[in-house]
């Protein structure tokens, strides 16, 4: 059986470095370019707004190729978690962080259609608009919150991701197998 594990951790790697990299360039660019260029609130949140949808279908690849590679290195590595002292603990941060990035993720999107809805010109979009009215400078807020939280938190990732590629170093091994035993098993040396 191969050591390697290549595709599962490109996919993690790969999908990180877009979530992160996309959220990050679309709070700063994106969303500074629809202000400096869009005139009015409303032409500001259509042009951020269709650039976000754009990115949706590309960030949601992007997360699933994360969350596939994490679950396939989580299977490769099994043996370590479970073995090697610190790693669960690692394993747990990076899996408690990836659950508050996919939930500001989700709720920056659920605000972004609103706004998107609430400052559209279609007919329809102003007719569904109407029926769940909502508070347009606050769900703004809320957005601008949101979308700052996705890259802090996949940029946390990111940092958890060089812990564990540093607790896989030989060196970092040998002794976290020998704690961890030596924990479960207090009569080793």
């Amino acid at each position: 059986m191969s050591e390697r594990n290549t595709l599962i951790r490109s996919l993690h790697d790969v999908g990180l470095a877009a979530w992160f990299g996309g959220a990050l360039m679309g709070a700063v660019g994106l969303n500074g370019a629809a202000k400096d260029e869009g005139g009015t609130e409303q032409a500001t949140a259509r042009i951020s707004s269709s650039g976000w949808a754009k990115w949706t279908p590309v960030n949601a690849a992007a997360i699933g190729a994360h969350l596939f590679g994490g679950g396939g290195l989580l299977v490769a590595n099994a043996h370590r978690v479970a073995a090697q002292r610190g790693v669960a603990a690692s394993t747990t941060a990076k899996t408690v962080v990836t659950a508050a990035a996919l939930a500001a993720t989700a709720y920056a999107r659920v605000l972004g259609k609103k706004i998107e809805l609430a400052a559209s010109s279609d007919p329809q979009d102003t007719e569904k608009a109407e029926q769940h009215p909502i508070d347009l400078g606050k769900a703004r807020r809320q957005l601008a919150y949101a979308q700052w939280a996705v890259p802090a938190l996949t940029g946390c990732l990111v940092v958890l991701n060089a812990l564990h590629g540093e607790q896989q170093r030989p060196v970092e091994q040998m002794p976290g197998m020998w704690e961890r035993a030596r924990s479960a098993a207090p009569f080793l040396p």
